[in-house]
């Protein structure tokens, strides 16, 4: 092959078209460092594919349990503003509320108070933020009034009202 290109690099010059050379004096290159390269490591061949065991670890009782109160805490933190809202209004006197009106009243002034922070605040992710700020202050404002008002007890009425129980 390199012999084939040696006949077309002479057979392509002629003299017509040789241009003169021009020589024009330069600087000296700066030599390169030479950097001593690693000696290259050959991959293994893969081998056919092996079965692969999978260990599925056997969840317990308590693995479900503490499922399923991390979705209740989760409701009830998201329906923290409307809890607290039916909360207040459960403790005017005369006013007694049953667990489906306690929750559906909580479900109600949580998704009013979802709507005002949505139309206030543009962008679902931002009015999200605000809306879990606002569960935390009020959770936060409930241990509070729990802590200073030691005759009180906000979350056992809370959990007796929505458990109907009040």
């Amino acid at each position: 092959m390199s012999e084939e290109l040696n006949q077309n690099e002479t057979t392509a010059e002629t003299p017509a078209e040789v241009a003169p050379v021009v020589e024009t004096e330069t600087a000296p290159a700066p030599e390169a460092e030479i950097v001593p390269q690693e000696p290259a490591v050959e991959e293994a061949v893969a081998t056919p594919t092996q079965p692969q065991v999978i260990v599925q670890r056997e969840r317990g009782f308590s693995h479900y349990v503490g499922f399923a109160l991390l979705s209740v805490l989760c409701i009830c933190f998201y329906f923290m503003p409307g809890i607290a809202i039916t909360f207040a209004i459960s403790l005017i006197p005369g006013i007694s509320l049953g667990a489906v009106a306690a929750w559906t009243f909580s479900a109600i002034f949580s998704v009013i108070a979802w709507a005002i922070f949505k139309m206030k605040i543009k962008g679902f992710k931002k009015s999200f933020y605000f809306y879990i700020g606002l569960c935390v202050l009020i959770s936060l404002l409930l241990v509070v009034i729990e802590i200073l008002t030691e005759e009180t007890n906000v979350f056992a009425k809370i959990v007796s009202l929505l458990c109907g129980a009040a």
